[in-house]
């Protein structure tokens, strides 16, 4: 007992001498709740007030490529640890959307919350005397250990996260938020103090104060103009009282959002927003989706200017540390801003990735995605597909690049596979009752990805009616176990190239981290099986996701299930490494066990093609 109350109490020391030596600057951390990147005036938006917001931006660096993920914990939880969203299996909102007959995949299972063997910011700053406040929104697990007040926070005050509006209160709890962090402010004044506040507003479902509304009639959406409004009087009152305190030298101050806005019809709210000029938006990892706001203020260290470079939320947690001369976190997948916020300095180039294994509310599908430079990679988890973007010349992600540079998009879709396999990434699996229909009326009836933007969001809603309906038909937990009885029919199989049984001498499944492909086809003798189980009887199309180099097109392949057989020509894609989804042909098989070989009939170049994936989905 001596020998522990002692280490303890040597730590204690060294962490307090640590500490005196370094400049503690006091931090807060404003969070909105689903802002998209351009709602605030100083992003350009002009039908929003946001007088204070944008004063907080003439006086520090507003970012103009400040990433978050696309939906909401995932960015809570890489905000709070420097770690990357994929490492911490926190992929979706908690608990996340359940499965379904209408989704093609079933999803990675979520964590309840945050790990407690991760440090959050808030534990880290408590080693150098810090106070620690959360105060709003959580969303990374409701119950101890993986609250709030067990991951560091003296004080936690959650509010309301949806209030009657009225005279002295905006709708989202906002005003109420507020005021006890005016509280911890005096009571915290005195000593360094890290205010986290991730603020309810503008989410769903919207409220606002009725003559803000009013003032509002005739914009996009009045009652969420009017939350846009209230949400920054309610950071006035809080940049007011740090003046007040005489502590606006002493405090940094940070202003983001969780996601990008949304820009559907959810809860029956026609769309409150839209990202104009980026692509889609919440759910979805094109840049309107995951493209935020980004404002740091700390007068005297951070000069005002804006910042075209790429950053990300999760760089903030090292940015901290070093500015503490902490050690850093082990392992960190972020990197310090410290040199772009004090100073003239630059990042230089890394990439940034995404990793989305889930479905979301807005429409997003299973996906990845790789910035690297002006360049995007986009990759859909369902069938392969890829996108390759120039952000410089196209920000808002009309062309897809892909067929014409075939080689960067081999290159990037390398870089993130061997990314996820460094962060072991959960990947989603083959639905064996997925029904086409249910999943057709979700995400090929409509692209709510490429929305036509009409002058309000009532008008928006329209022609969105049948596509909501078919989203929200989702039955909730456990329902992808169980057919829907309206549409009869289902099942998909999907074989993967790494299960496969390899048959011959030079074909094998390679081994590097940026590849996962059968490859080295180059004995046209050399084949593929899988043993599998088709779910059900009846009509499948067969896809395969294949890749061929120039010049090596045009052998011809057989697919086999069971007796029945396809045959297809393989077709140059421009690289080995770029994967194409293709249909190749239909089956009629019988329920039960079966294997599905994949044979080469002949040999045009100097091999066959590189395959990932073997899919057999049921007809209706």
């Amino acid at each position: 007992m001596r020998l522990t109350l002692f280490f303890g109490l040597a730590l204690t020391l060294l962490v307090s001498s640590v500490a005196q030596g370094v400049e503690k600057p006091n931090i807060v951390f404003l969070f909105a709740d689903d802002l998209g990147v351009n709602d605030l005036g100083c992003y350009g938006r002009k039908d929003h007030l946001t007088p204070n917001l944008d004063r907080l931006a003439a006086d520090g660096k507003r970012f103009t490529a400040a990433y978050a993920q696309p939906v909401c914990s995932p960015s809570r939880a890489a905000l709070l640890t420097g770690l990357h969203p994929a490492r911490l299996q926190i992929t979706n909102f908690l608990p996340g959307r359940a499965d379904w007959a209408g989704h093609r995949l079933l999803q990675p299972v979520l964590p309840s919350g945050l790990a407690t063997d991760r440090l959050t910011m808030a534990e880290r700053l408590k080693e150098f005397g810090y106070a620690t406040g959360c105060i709003g929104k959580w969303h990374l697990g409701a119950k101890a250990p993986l609250d709030p007040a067990s991951r560091g926070f003296d004080f936690v005050f959650a509010g309301k996260a949806n209030t009657t509006p009225s005279g002295e209160e905006g709708g989202k709890g906002e005003f109420g938020q507020v005021a006890k962090a005016l509280e911890f402010l005096d009571k915290n004044a005195g000593r360094p103090f890290f205010l986290y506040m991730p603020f309810d507003n503008p989410h769903v479902p919207l409220a606002a104060q009725a003559d803000r509304v009013a003032a509002k009639a005739g914009g996009f959406h009045p009652v969420y103009d009017a939350m846009i409004e209230t949400l920054d009087t309610a950071v006035g009152r809080i940049l007011d009282k740090i003046d007040a305190l005489g502590l606006r030298e002493k405090t940094m101050v940070v202003f983001a959002s969780d996601n990008g806005g949304l820009h559907v019809p959810e809860i029956g709210f026609a769309p409150p927003t839209h990202n104009t000029p980026f692509r889609a938006g919440k759910g979805f990892l094109y840049e309107g989706g995951i493209r935020d706001p980004l404002i740091v203020r700390w007068p005297g260290k951070v000069s005002a200017a804006v910042v075209d470079t790429p950053v990300s939320l999760g760089d903030f947690t090292p940015t901290l540390l070093e500015l503490l001369e902490a050690t850093p976190a082990s392992p960190c997948d972020f990197i310090s801003l410290k040199p772009l916020l004090l100073g003239s300095g630059s990042l230089g180039e890394r990439p940034l990735y995404w990793h989305m294994p889930n479905y979301t509310n807005q429409g997003g599908r299973p996906s990845g995605a790789i910035r690297e430079g002006d360049w995007k990679l986009i990759e859909h988890y369902e069938d392969g597909r890829m996108e390759l973007f120039d952000l410089k010349a196209d920000p808002s992600e009309r062309n897809d690049l892909a067929a014409s540079d075939p080689s960067r998009v081999a290159s990037m879709r390398g870089k993130l596979e061997a990314w996820r396999r460094d962060m072991g990434a959960q990947m989603p699996k083959g639905n064996p009752h997925y029904e086409p229909a249910l999943g057709d009326a979700c995400y090929k009836a409509v692209d709510v990805s490429r929305l036509e933007l009409r002058p309000t969001g009532e008008e928006m809603a329209v022609p969105l009616k049948g596509w909501r309906a078919a989203m929200d038909r989702i039955r909730g937990k456990g329902a992808s176990k169980a057919k829907d009885s309206e549409q009869g029919a289902s099942g998909l199989v999907q074989l993967e190239a790494q299960a496969a049984d390899v048959h011959g001498t030079r074909l094998k499944y390679e081994l590097p981290p940026q590849k996962d492909t059968l490859g080295y086809w180059v004995d046209a003798t050399d084949w593929v099986s899988w043993d599998c189980e088709i779910p059900e009887a009846g009509r499948y199309a067969v896809e395969v996701l294949q890749g061929c180099g120039k010049g090596s097109g045009g052998s011809s392949v057989e697919v086999s299930v069971g007796a029945v057989s396809v045959r297809f020509f393989v077709e140059e894609t421009g690289h080995f490494q770029r994967f194409v989804p293709r249909k190749v042909g239909e089956v009629q098989v019988a329920a039960g066990k079966t294997t599905v070989s994949v044979k080469p009939v002949d040999k045009k170049g100097g091999a066959v093609m590189d395959l990932r994936r073997v899919t057999l989905v049921r007809l209706p």
